[in-house]
């Protein structure tokens, strides 16, 4: 999950973006608050931990922001399925039991 933040980080110039000021700076924002929870919550599973809660609405972000700064078609996609891989991770991780055995 941290990989995909990072990858809307660099996405602005990656996918070629970087002229429109308030797109660059909407990726590179929220992708830095990926990389933050997800490294921050990464060892916290459950529906309690919040750190998880971000991450969702980080991914519904990584969603709709494209169409809401008129990206192209190859911006929107990457986008979309970026956003809906980390929905997706962070509600498996949300369900995901917080009970684990350690091997001794």
């Amino acid at each position: 999950m941290a990989l995909i933040g990072v990858w809307f980080i660099l996405a602005p110039l990656a996918v070629g973006f970087s002229n429109q000021l308030d797109a660059v700076w909407s990726s590179i924002i929220f992708g830095g608050i990926q990389v933050i929870v997800s490294l921050w919550g990464y060892d916290k599973p459950g529906w309690n931990s919040w750190k998880n809660w971000v991450s969702v609405i980080t991914g519904v972000w990584f969603v709709i922001f494209p169409f809401l700064y008129s990206l192209t078609n190859g911006e929107i996609w990457s986008s979309v399925t970026l956003g809906i891989v980390t929905i997706i991770f962070s509600l498996l991780n949300l369900g995901s039991n917080s009970n684990y055995k350690t091997l001794d």
